[in-house]
């Protein structure tokens, strides 16, 4: 590990970010197609009704994410700075704890998820046409609840001591798994939404296998060793405080996604399916900046740790201007070409052109929807919990829900549609005035130093 000490102290800040954020964009890119694949190759079944399935049955499955991401990013920043403060006896308690806790969660989740069916079903708005293949679905998923939970955890504690490039190729053994099981048991052997499901579980097992293996390797400070399970010195509160914020980004958009699901089932399947098809594509989109973005986390821990200001500083300023030149290409590229781009997913005229329609609206805020990421993930990397819980909630939930209520009953289903791009500006907003607070917290702390 110590090898890659320099990255975090001497390294120029294009070359450092560079360093773990390509690792993490790629990540981002492997994460995109891993949920992309699912609903492609259910695509290609030429049933929007099971797109529909898979399209409302997945905020279910964001709720598992989020758990992870409470032991993946709030361990991650937690092991930054420990790594900062040369603490590593302390980064094999966090890990260990994040470990088990994780088991824990996903086998409470899963329980949930079996035993709480027909309300779940209810409660995403599953009608009798979807309802079928959405439970198939989130059956499956169910039994492998404490591998999708560890497996998304996982790679964030890998990033956080610096180890980059395993975390990314961990990640993409589970992809590649996923991707070619999909064709095989989705079409293959006539498993439909349930072998979507199925290959979903054995890639997450894929990755945390490797992700294990690496733990228990000599080059990392990684531990799941039970002895090394400790809740203290304030080991737990502090990574569920600062993962908190990041889950509460999975579980406000699980919700609010419910919700905007049951609005357009009113509308009919077509809707629902239309818009899965237009959010799954957006989703390069948002996560290669967004990938950018959980890169520079451990950066930016680290040098808050080592009370280094002026490279915290720089790292975010380079990160912003990174992320507008990538949300403004994507965002070019895909309203040049946005019938190509659903028409990829299913071969069915009524669900392209109404997606089509709902893609356009999503990229409206596509150009700078990086800057909100690069605050959001600096400020857990820096511990400000609060800051953090603030701006992500406002994006998938205190903004979005409003939204999507006022919109439907201001214009109906095009209201429902631009309530995403709407609260993603208003996010933005709220971000810019944090980033004045915050830099004029830099001055000071830079005129006193």
């Amino acid at each position: 590990m110590i090898k890659n000490i320099h990255i975090f102290e001497s390294d120029p800040v294009p070359v450092a970010i560079a360093k773990l954020a390509t690792p993490t964009i790629a990540s981002m890119l492997v994460t995109v197609i891993y949920n992309m694949v699912d609903t492609f190759f259910v695509g290609q079944m030429g049933d929007p009704n099971k797109v529909a399935a898979v399209s409302i049955a997945t905020p279910v499955f964001l709720f598992l994410m989020a758990a992870g991401n409470i032991f993946g990013i709030g361990g991650s920043t937690f092991i930054s700075r420990a790594l900062g403060e040369k603490q590593t006896e302390k980064i094999k308690h966090i890990s260990s704890f994040c470990f088990y806790a994780g088991i824990l969660t996903g086998i409470i989740g899963g329980a949930f998820f079996i035993l709480g069916m027909p309300l779940i079903l209810k409660m995403i708005g599953a009608s009798e046409a979807t309802g079928p293949y959405a439970a198939e679905y989130l059956y499956s998923i169910a039994w492998g609840a404490p591998a999708v939970v560890l497996s998304t955890a996982f790679p964030n504690l890998v990033r956080g001591e610096g180890a980059a490039n395993n975390a990314m190729i961990g990640m993409m053994a589970g992809t590649v798994a996923n991707i070619i099981l999909d064709p095989i048991m989705i079409l293959g052997m006539n498993m439909g939404v349930r072998g979507a499901a199925i290959a979903t579980v054995i890639g997450n097992v894929v990755s945390l296998v490797f992700f294990l293996v690496h733990a228990c390797g000599k080059k990392s400070m990684l531990s799941i060793k039970l002895s090394d399970f400790k809740v203290m010195e304030k080991i737990a509160l502090s990574v569920i405080a600062i993962g908190i914020p990041a889950s509460l980004n999975n579980v406000l958009m699980s919700l609010s996604n419910i919700v905007m699901n049951k609005f357009l089932a009113s509308y009919g399947d077509i809707q629902v399916a239309s818009m899965g098809i237009a959010m799954k594509a957006n989703m390069l989109v948002v996560f290669l900046q967004m990938g950018l973005a959980i890169g520079i986390q451990p950066l930016i821990g680290y040098s808050y740790g080592a009370k280094n200001f002026r490279r915290l500083k720089d790292v975010m300023k380079f990160s912003m201007i990174c992320v507008l030149i990538i949300g403004t290409v994507m965002t070019a590229i895909y309203l040049a070409f946005t019938r190509n781009i659903v028409g990829i997913f299913i071969d069915n005229e009524q669900v392209i052109d109404t997606g089509c329609r709902m893609l356009r609206t999503l990229m409206v805020s596509g150009p700078v929807l990086g800057i909100m990421f690069v605050f959001n993930f600096s400020f857990q990397g820096m511990g400000k919990a609060g800051a953090a819980l603030a701006l992500s909630a406002s994006r998938q939930g205190f903004v979005f829900l409003p939204m999507l209520f006022l919109g439907r009953a201001i214009a109906g289903q095009n209201g429902i549609i631009f309530a995403q791009p709407i609260a993603d500006i208003i996010s933005i907003i709220i971000a810019l005035i944090m980033f004045i607070s915050m830099n004029k917290e830099f001055k000071a702390i830079e005129s006193k130093a």
